[in-house]
């Protein structure tokens, strides 16, 4: 896994947002389509894709895209 494909996984969550608002320092909380429900569809989307399994204490303690491939790749190890 690197970060350019977990950005990409992580921009296919939203249906709105431009895919260029997303890079690794991107604060996700922050943007417009950002919901509960994107957070539930991010969780999918990591157990999913790298078979990690995530919180939502996870996600709020994640600022960044690249804070939360952090958890993903420590969780993984």
């Amino acid at each position: 896994m690197d970060i350019q494909e977990f950005i990409e996984n992580f921009a296919a969550q939203f249906d709105e947002t431009d895919e260029a608002l997303f890079t690794a320092d991107t604060n996700f909380k922050q943007l417009d389509e950002w919901s509960s429900l994107t957070a539930l569809s991010i969780i999918a989307m990591v157990d999913d894709e790298y078979n990690v399994i995530i919180k939502g204490s996870d996600i709020i303690n994640s600022e960044t895209i690249s804070d939360l491939y952090d958890v993903v790749e420590k969780k993984r190890s």
